[in-house]
């Protein structure tokens, strides 16, 4: 058997998502920027991705832009916003526990002359309302926070965070990494006062290599790749029309049943937890299953190293992260981990669970019944 259990990484992607990729690539390949028959079909795939897009923000199709992915999503909103504001003011609030997409540019911008003030969290990834009210300021430009933090699954108060800086600065721009909340939740920008998104398009059964950018008609922001004027020369480069045509699909179809799906994925999780818990020695990072994101659980398996664990579940078919994927490459300890202050012997011994609409309970069970025989036996080595 098998079990995929790294949804966070990566998902498989829906069968409708292949299906227009395919076609895309092999029949309607034309450039959408040519004016020929072929570069008008291929201009419609766009136009029909921008329209449900747009329909599952509940936004206008003119404030979202095509992006490679998230990475460039956030920046671009982080940087292109800095840029373009930096006469009103050079400072940025981010929180302590960022993806490396917005704490590396926005650690760029601070070697650059921006003051950068970063807002902490507690063990369970909690940020501190009043902290954040705190270090707004007239002079804040942009505010940058993830909606859910990618390794331990705490939610941010974006909605709290949004009407705090729209009542306060209204001209400070709010920008919000949606990567692992676009498709587990509803997100509507005007509402929660989100001046930008970024979204991935892999994290929700569609292609790797697009994701897009909303900005609303009313953020400054500079263009960061140039060229050829596309995108209302915002942002250059020929339209990827299949990643495009597959992210579409994958946001109409995980839009169309997106609650039952939830609840189903909460479930899970919250089974998956509980069974962990008769596991010695055994701890959840980060919220409490009924508290966190719907599909993400963080558990620390104290006296077993997360790589050894990981490779000994892969020797068996279960696929699970140590850490972020996006840099589980790279040494030194868990950003997130450290940031909620959770002990050394537990960061090292962190492993993320992230599940999708297609994990079932026989992979959690695989999983689980894998876990009771191996991490004993990984003990038992670590100790001699």
């Amino acid at each position: 058997m098998e079990a995929y259990l790294d949804n966070s990484a990566t998902t498989r992607c829906y069968e409708e998502v292949r299906d227009i990729v395919v076609k895309t690539m092999m029949e309607d390949y034309g450039n959408p920027s040519a004016m020929h028959l072929k570069g008008v079909q291929a201009e419609n795939y766009v136009k029909e991705a921008l329209q449900e897009i747009g329909k599952t923000l509940k936004v206008p199709e003119k404030e979202i832009y095509f992006t490679s992915g998230g990475t460039e999503s956030d920046n671009w909103a982080v940087i292109g916003t800095a840029l373009a504001n930096q006469r009103r003011g050079k400072h940025i609030i981010t929180t302590a526990f960022e993806h490396s997409a917005v704490s590396a540019p926005v650690k760029w911008l601070e070697e650059r002359g921006f003051e950068v003030t970063r807002v902490p969290v507690d063990e369970e990834g909690r940020l501190s309302l009043e902290e954040f009210e705190k270090s707004l300021r007239e002079d804040t430009i942009l505010v940058t926070a993830m909606y859910v933090n990618n390794e331990v699954g705490a939610l941010v108060p974006i909605e709290d965070m949004g009407r705090l800086i729209h009542e306060k600065y209204p001209e400070t721009l709010f920008h919000v990494d949606a990567i692992q909340a676009y498709g587990k939740y509803r997100i509507y920008p005007k509402k929660l006062h989100i001046d930008l998104l970024s979204v991935s398009s892999h994290k929700i059964h569609g292609p790797k290599g697009v994701g897009f950018l909303y900005a609303d008609s009313r953020v400054k922001i500079h263009p960061m790749i140039l060229g050829g004027g596309q995108q209302k020369g915002m942002r250059s480069g020929t339209d990827n029309v299949p990643g495009i045509a597959g992210m579409g699909a994958a946001a109409k179809k995980i839009y169309g049943n997106l609650e039952e799906n939830i609840a189903r994925m909460k479930e899970l999780k919250e089974y998956f937890a509980g069974e962990l818990g008769k596991i010695e020695n055994t701890f959840i990072n980060g919220p409490k299953p009924q508290d966190g994101a719907p599909h993400i659980l963080n558990v620390s398996f104290v006296g077993v190293r997360s790589e050894v664990l990981l490779h000994s579940l892969e020797d068996m078919g279960i696929y699970v992260s140590a850490g972020s994927a996006c840099s589980s490459h790279k040494r030194g300890g868990s950003p997130t981990l450290t940031a909620a202050g959770i002990p050394q012997e537990r960061r090292e011994a962190a492993v993320r669970f992230s599940f999708s609409e297609f994990t079932t309970k026989e992979e959690l069970d695989y999983t689980l019944e894998a876990l009771h025989k191996l991490v004993p036996m990984l003990r038992r080595y670590a100790r001699k």
